[in-house]
């Protein structure tokens, strides 16, 4: 599929943000007066900013706002319904710390695990889509809540907690990759199922369904090659998971790692991002050809 910038910058920067405040709610780290301003805003920057991106990859972003009214029946709604909850319920537990140097414990807790609950619905949006079998399996809501606590923990400098995290995400990814690539022939989608006439025999496409680009074709049927995805893959791995391991394992107490290794973490993820729609093959490419 199209990997959209906007889309991968919502992604990446409100799921950083929400790793980041989930800590902080669940009072893995209790910072107070300016220090928790400063993290507190931190956290609400990153998540504010992804939902700000999220909104260019609308078609209408003026009815943003309908969003809201499908939370029975649509992860996107479930999205939106429970970030805003998150937001909310954090409010509290942070102006404690920032004004007065004392936790709302139980609006923390609350907190922090709605800003969870929110990182598994914008993975849901995704994995419930079987008509991309890459995107339909149990490690993308892993990748997707793995990327957020690894984010959030090298943010806040938790040298043993990031590591571990680190160490899972880079085998989530490995196993998203793997596994994903034989998740459209397994799906036993092929030409004869997408036209119905399968029982009829062997199909091929004699014509495209017509000469020109049209919508499908650019944000359904994507393509990147297969060396250059593999290069990326391991790009990806380096600079999301390894490089900022080993910076925490070499310099683990200096600011200037920990930001250094926050950076390659986010370059890194911003890489996985991009391959995780660019590699999603959906099943209308079928129509025009376009097979894994």
């Amino acid at each position: 599929m199209h990997p959209a910038p906007s889309i991968i910058a919502f992604t990446v920067l409100s799921g950083l943000g929400l790793g980041l405040l989930a800590f902080l709610g669940l009072g893995v780290a209790t910072p107070t007066g300016l220090a928790a301003f400063f993290w507190f805003g931190l956290g609400y920057a990153l998540t504010l900013a992804g939902l700000a991106f999220s909104a260019f990859h609308l078609g209408h972003p003026e009815r943003a706002l309908k969003a809201f009214s499908q939370w029975r029946t649509s992860w996107l709604s479930r999205e939106a319904v429970l970030v805003t909850a998150a937001l909310i319920v954090m409010a509290p537990h942070a102006a404690g710390l920032v004004f007065w140097g004392r936790p709302l414990i139980w609006f923390g807790a609350i907190g922090g695990m709605l800003c969870l609950q929110t990182v598994l619905a914008t993975s849901m949006i995704y994995a419930q889509l079987r008509s991309v079998p890459r995107w339909s399996h149990w490690t993308t809501p892993a990748v997707f809540l793995l990327a957020a606590v690894s984010g959030g923990a090298l943010l806040l400098g938790l040298t043993i907690a990031a590591q571990l995290l680190l160490a899972w995400l880079g085998l989530a990814l490995v196993l998203h990759w793997v596994l994903g690539d034989r998740r459209f022939a397994a799906s036993g989608s092929d030409l004869g199922t997408a036209t119905g006439l399968g029982a009829r025999g062997s199909l091929r496409q004699l014509e495209p369904p017509h000469t020109g680009q049209n919508y499908l074709l650019k944000e359904m049927a994507y393509v990147v090659a297969r060396k250059h995805a593999l290069k990326l893959r391991v790009i990806a791995l380096v600079l999301g998971c390894l490089v900022p391991s080993a910076l925490l394992w070499v310099a683990p107490y200096t600011v200037i790692s920990a930001i250094a290794a926050a950076l390659m973490h986010v370059l890194g993820m911003a890489v996985a991002r991009w391959l995780f729609f660019a590699e999603a093959e959906h099943v209308v490419g079928l129509y025009y050809g376009r097979r894994p």
